[in-house]
């Protein structure tokens, strides 16, 4: 009975190694796994990305020198500094104002991972950020992520939940759509940024910058949606978002060499310029595919949609457009825009885009007029960039007349016949008002090219 009883106090014992072993690997390492790649999200910094490598002898190609790397959702917006109840920055951060991120903060503090769900096909997770550049400040706010791999891509859902007690609405900022880094072999940053996107026209290498005085990236509008990271070999990663035009990315350190832990790194960020409410819920999706840049650019061709002029439709969301000297009615957005001038030279500004002008477009603008002295007789201006010349100016744009009767109607205007709109259309921009005064105001809901 003696021996019985020590072998099976020993058979708990080692049940329970064995589980506590178990729970240990869960709660720092989520895994998923197809047989082609493997993805692992690290519990103990929020869920974030910090391994992709093929399943079978794989290379990891992500890089975690600091809390800042990784595969990661990071968010901007105002006031800037941000010095929640007197707590300032780190100096050398401080530009970026309200900054929470996936990982940590810039001095080592972890964002905390509050539900995990992992069924084997997919990871669901929800973190609470720390804000970069500040010392163990939480974020008021939760991100959520889902990560789900198909065949050699990593399909990611995004999602930050806003429960700011400062209620103020805020200029737009950049974001970080998300922030990819690489490791040090995956040197050659590559995109598409022609004219002729989807006819595989050639590929353009983004040059190193120069970092003498700091970290600099470069900026520039990729065509096809997409930029990777590869080594010599042309191997690495892709980072595709449908819709985003403009990417922000380089290489910082020495070329060539490095893993996870060392400081030479590749980034890649997809931007959107978007105001994000006290309370907003603000969503993307995107596709990390590591495979040759011949394959990855390949799947790309498979599944993007087809090239069309744009239509904004504002029934839940702002689609990208942010304003100059103008605010709107707030989050939640319900069937349209309420847009107010704060005084002259109010703007709305579209996201950057792109399509081929033909002189038979037409933009309408489903839209009402509301003028603070209850003046008539007003007029909008449209601009329009291009490709060419990627600024707003008076060659680029057409006047319109509003009605004298003010109400919710839709108008025509014919963009097409005007002269200077010609070429690949790559945004918009619409001025309301001639001279618009505080208190001048629309409501938006579409803006359509036909």
């Amino acid at each position: 009975m003696k021996i019985r009883s020590i072998i099976k106090f020993a058979i708990i014992i080692l049940l329970y190694a064995t589980s506590q072993y178990a729970n240990a690997c869960t709660t720092g390492m989520s895994w998923l796994d197809n047989g082609q790649i493997k993805l692992g999200a690290n519990l103990q910094i929020g869920g974030a990305i910090t391994y992709i490598a093929e399943s079978k002898d794989g290379v990891n190609v992500i890089n975690s020198h600091d809390w800042g790397r990784q595969v990661q959702m990071s968010f901007y917006c105002g006031p800037n500094p941000f010095i929640p109840n007197g707590k300032e920055p780190r100096p050398a951060w401080k530009y970026l104002g309200w900054n929470p991120i996936q990982s940590g903060d810039c001095y080592g503090n972890q964002s905390k991972v509050i539900e995990h769900k992992n069924d084997g096909k997919s990871i669901y997770l929800k973190c609470i950020p720390m804000h970069w550049p500040l010392e163990n400040q939480p974020g008021e706010c939760t991100f959520e992520c889902w990560y789900t791999l198909k065949g050699r891509t990593v399909q990611i859902r995004s999602r930050i939940n806003n429960k700011r007690s400062d209620k103020t609405q805020y200029t737009a900022r950049s974001q970080e759509l998300p922030a990819v880094y690489t490791n040090g072999p995956f040197h050659k940053l590559m995109t598409y940024a022609g004219d002729q996107p989807y006819t595989n026209g050639a590929l353009k290498e983004i040059p190193k910058q120069d970092h003498t005085n700091g970290i600099r990236w470069a900026h520039w509008s990729a065509t096809e949606n997409w930029a990777a990271l590869v080594n010599d070999d042309d191997w690495g990663l892709g980072v595709w978002h449908p819709g985003v035009y403009s990417f922000i990315g380089g290489f910082a350190g020495k070329p060539g060499k490095g893993g996870p832990k060392d400081s030479p790194t590749g980034y890649i960020a997809p931007l959107h310029q978007d105001i994000l409410d006290h309370n907003i819920q603000y969503e993307y999706r995107y596709v990390l595919i590591l495979d040759s840049l011949q394959n990855i650019r390949k799947h790309i061709y498979k599944n993007a949609p087809s090239l069309t002029p744009p239509q904004y439709i504002f029934q839940k969301d702002r689609q990208h457009w942010v304003y100059k000297n103008a605010h709107d009615a707030g989050w939640p957005i319900q069937n349209q825009l309420k847009i107010t001038a704060d005084g002259p030279a109010m703007q709305l500004i579209g996201p950057q885009n792109f399509w081929k002008a033909d002189k038979n477009h037409k933009l309408i603008l489903d839209a009402e007029i509301i003028t603070a002295g209850g003046k008539t007789g007003t007029s909008a201006r449209i601009y329009w960039k291009t490709s060419t010349d990627n600024k707003f100016s008076a060659d680029k744009s057409i006047a319109y007349q509003w009605p004298p009767a003010q109400g919710s109607s839709k108008h025509v205007i014919d963009i097409g016949k005007a002269p200077g709109y010609q070429g690949n259309i790559t945004g918009l921009r619409i001025d309301p008002f001639a001279n618009s005064q505080k208190g001048d105001a629309i409501n938006l809901k579409s803006i359509l090219i036909k």
